[in-house]
């Protein structure tokens, strides 16, 4: 078994009032998502407060990811579809994780 340990001491993060978290079980979603859908994931996860809402024009959001609005909006509607996030223009929110795993949801 690996020890796990610090590699370089001086430069550990620290937890400083807000941060972004992502679900440990978000990596079983992963194989089910499209780039342009992981890309927004993030984007909102790090955008977002402790409550996990954000609001974002399309017009920034695609700049920021270098996709295009028809990229933006497929994405969108695709995590919206998947449980993954709620959106009420102008504000996101990422959604705690379905119980179910992706799989499940594709078999149906």
């Amino acid at each position: 078994m690996v020890e796990i340990k610090p590699i370089l001491f001086s430069r550990m993060r620290k937890l400083n009032g807000r941060y972004a978290f992502i679900e440990l079980r978000f990596r079983h979603f992963i194989p089910s998502l499209t780039p342009q859908e992981i890309l927004l994931y993030l984007f909102l996860v790090l955008a977002s407060e402790h409550q996990g809402l954000s609001a974002y024009s399309p017009e920034t959001i695609c700049a920021c990811l270098k996709i295009s609005l028809r990229q933006y909006l497929k994405a969108r509607q695709s995590l919206i579809r998947k449980d993954l996030i709620a959106f009420e223009d102008p504000l996101f929110q990422v959604l705690s994780l379905p119980s179910f795993s992706p799989w499940e949801a594709a078999d149906d």
